[in-house]
C-alpha cells in the first residue's frame, strides 16, 4: 500500500514540506511517480525518513545526511566510513576533557589560597593571546561577555592582566577548547571569584562527561536503525 506525504509526515511528527527536503536531497530514496505525476512512497522511504531522524541527534545533521546519501548511491564503505569517524571523533573530545579536567583543576588550585604563584608584570593583550594561543579579538569578546575583566591602564587605557586574570583567561581558554558555552564557563569563574571553590568546574566537566555519554548512546540508537534500514533495503 502506497504512502502519502502526509502519512510520512504523520509518522515521523513532521511537516509534509520537510519531508519533500529530505527527498531533494537525497535522505529518501528515489521515488517512483505515478502516471500522473503524485510522489508515490512505501515502507522503505518512511524507514529511511525514521532512519536518518535516528542519526541526526548523535553524528549531527549534516553527517547523517552524507550517510543516507552514501546509502542511496550505493556506496556503503563511505557510509561506513563516516560512522567511524564520528565515533573516533567523540572518542577524541573524551580524552580532550579528561586532559582540560586535570589542567583546570590544576589551574585553580594554584589560587585557592589566595596567593597567586604567576610572578612578573600584568601582560598586555597580544602577550596574553600568544601565550594562550588565541586572537587579540578573542579576548576582547570573551570581556564583552563579562567573562574576562582586564584592569585598564591609567591614561593609556590600554587592557592589563595580573596573575588573577591570567588564570581566568587560561581557565576560559581550555573550557572554550572543550566546547563548553559561556553559561557554562560564567559560573565556574563565579565560583572562583567568590569563594575559591572548584565545585562549579567539576560540575561543569561531569556534565561535559554526561553530554558525551548522551551522544554515544544516540549515536548506538541511530546505528542500530541504520542497520535494521540497510536490511529492510536490501543493502545486507
Amino acid at each position: 500500500m502506497g504512502l502519502r506525504p502526509v502519512d510520512l509526515a504523520r509518522r515521523a511528527g513532521i511537516s509534509t514540506q520537510l519531508v519533500r527536503n529530505y527527498e531533494s536531497v537525497g535522505i529518501l530514496p528515489e521515488v517512483p511517480r505515478s502516471e500522473s505525476g503524485y510522489r508515490q512512497y512505501d515502507e522503505v522511504h518512511l524507514q529511511a525518513m525514521l532512519t536518518y531522524r535516528a542519526l541526526a541527534p548523535g553524528f549531527g545533521n549534516g553527517t547523517a545526511t552524507a550517510i543516507m546519501q552514501a546509502v542511496h548511491d550505493g556506496h556503503q564503505a563511505l557510509a561506513f566510513r563516516l560512522l567511524d569517524a564520528s565515533h573516533a571523533a567523540l572518542h577524541e573530545q573524551r580524552l580532550a576533557t579528561d586532559v582540560a579536567s586535570e589542567a583546570l583543576g590544576e589551574a585553580a588550585e594554584e589560587f585557592l589560597d589566595g596567593v597567586p604563584v604567576i610572578s612578573g608584570p600584568p601582560l598586555l593583550v597580544g602577550e596574553l593571546a600568544a601565550q594562550l594561543g588565541v586572537r587579540t579579538s578573542t579576548l576582547r569578546v570573551w570581556e564583552s561577555a563579562e567573562l574576562l575583566m582586564p584592569v585598564r591602564e591609567a591614561g593609556t587605557k590600554y587592557r592589563r592582566y595580573g596573575p588573577l586574570q591570567v588564570r581566568d583567561a587560561r581557565i576560559i581558554a581550555m573550557l572554550r577548547r572543550g566546547r563548553y558555552g559561556f553559561d557554562q564557563i560564567r559560573p565556574v569563574l563565579e565560583g572562583l571569584r567568590q569563594t575559591g571553590s572548584t565545585e562549579a568546574l567539576r560540575a561543569a566537566v561531569a556534565e561535559r562527561r554526561a553530554a558525551h555519554d548522551r551522544r554515544t548512546r544516540a549515536m548506538i540508537h541511530g546505528a542500530a536503525m541504520l542497520h535494521d534500514y540497510l536490511g529492510s533495503a536490501g543493502q545486507v
